[in-house]
């Protein structure tokens, strides 16, 4: 018997199962994402109530809400530097209803001082979009600062220079984008300071209003409301340029630390193996919803940019930042065992 025939056979009918389960799978994802969502949605925040990952968190949640018919609710799971939220996430169903908030820390910066993680940032989640980048701010508790005189950048580093390691630095956490931001601001200056990290924004910003602590390297919108208030005293943005929320606050480059920029953001990712149109659904409508005039207005009205980007985008935004983190962990030395 000739084996060419067979074998071609076997190719053919190979080829036939191969578009019948290819057929099948478009079938019964059509109705799921025709459905999609059928309930209730979370999205969790690995930081507390109050911070930047929250206010961005709250904002996508309530327009998803109206748009789904359905709540979207927000669940803070805040430890570790993000990692407790991020890792009950990414063992979460991955049907699409349950998100996570994740930030420049979950996902660009644990990876570098962390000598282990329970999750794996690539790995165990798919991306869905950016929601925004935001510039992180050098403020001081207002009494501090006009105790020693410190009204500019070149004031802070004289007193800590002349005061080494006498100054507390707050932080959102060890591992944060704030707390980088300080270990980057301390290599670049020849500066030291003590490095006191809380669970998350509130917390520490609590802590420098009232005085226990002396600064920190927050993210501008969780801050503005305190800045416009007079409860913190503003120096400089860690962004290449000024944020048009806070125009008369220059950049820590403009200041004299040339070549300093350092920036966070927040972006939804889902659990590895969610169906892309659901994907691919969640994209659509969070972009659309950023696009909108009043969130737009609300968003920037304290220092954030609106994105929405493609999931591809948004992988080569996260890969892109890995890098660029790990070479700033590496200036500064920062580990976390």
């Amino acid at each position: 018997m000739n084996a060419a025939p067979v074998r071609g056979r076997r190719i053919a009918a190979a080829a036939i199962m191969s578009a019948l389960t290819a057929t099948a799978f478009l079938l019964s994802a059509a109705p799921a994402l025709a459905d999609y969502p059928e309930r209730d949605v979370k999205i969790i925040v690995p930081f507390p109530a109050g911070g930047t990952a929250d206010i961005a968190a709250r904002i996508v949640a309530a327009e998803l809400g109206k748009s789904w018919n359905k709540a979207v609710v927000v669940d803070n799971k805040a430890g570790a530097g993000g990692n407790v939220g991020t890792a009950e996430a990414a063992r979460a169903t991955a049907d699409g209803y349950t998100l996570l908030m994740g930030t420049v820390s979950t996902h660009a910066i644990n990876q570098s001082v962390y000598a282990k993680l329970p999750y794996d940032p690539v790995k165990d989640f798919v991306p869905v979009t950016l929601v925004i980048p935001v510039p992180n701010i050098l403020e001081l508790n207002p009494k501090f600062a006009d105790k020693h005189g410190i009204r500019t950048v070149a004031d802070l580093i004289k007193y800590l220079k002349a005061n080494p390691g006498s100054v507390n630095m707050a932080s959102t956490g060890n591992g944060t984008s704030t707390h980088l931001s300080g270990e980057l601001f301390q290599t670049m200056t020849g500066t030291r300071m003590t490095h006191v990290p809380y669970k998350g924004s509130s917390p520490a910003l609590t802590d420098v209003m009232a005085g226990s602590a002396d600064l920190i390297f927050d993210n501008l919108p969780s801050s503005m409301g305190f800045i416009k208030g007079g409860k913190l005293r503003p120096l400089a943005v860690t962004t290449a340029a000024r944020s048009p929320a806070l125009p008369d606050v220059p950049t820590l480059a403009e200041s004299g630390v040339k070549g300093y920029e350092a920036s966070s953001w927040f972006g939804l990712l889902a659990p590895a193996g969610t169906p892309p149109q659901i994907v691919e659904k969640i994209q659509r409508d969070v972009s659309a919803a950023l696009q909108q005039e009043a969130v737009r207005a609300q968003l920037q009205a304290q220092g954030a940019t609106p994105s929405g980007n493609t999931p591809t985008q948004f992988k080569q935004f996260m890969a892109q930042e890995t890098v660029k983190w790990a070479a700033v962990v590496k200036t500064s030395g920062a580990k976390v065992d």
